[in-house]
């Protein structure tokens, strides 16, 4: 039986790899953090997001653009803006 094909969008994917430009962003001012308790702490916060954009990206390369799309990517901004208001980076 052949595989079904998952559905792309553009759109979509210009949000994924925003996103990722912004996750990969903060990494870098997170391990640019001298203080190594500090940088522990907000690494420790950040996962949660990162774990979230893997979320994220992986429901996009295995399925494509479904249903759940759109609450992903909320979720996913929900917990970078919670990141932004919580850290100063």
């Amino acid at each position: 039986m052949a595989k079904k094909r998952r559905k792309l969008n553009k759109d979509f994917e210009k949000k994924i790899y925003s996103s990722k430009k912004d996750v990969e962003l903060v990494l870098a001012k997170i391990y640019d953090i001298d203080d190594e308790d500090i940088q522990k702490e907000y690494m420790s916060a950040f996962n949660v997001v990162a774990f979230i954009y893997d979320e994220l990206k992986e429901d996009y390369e295995k399925k494509g653009f479904n249903e759940n799309s759109e609450g992903l990517l909320l979720n996913y901004k929900n917990a970078f803006n919670l990141f932004e208001s919580e850290f100063e980076i």
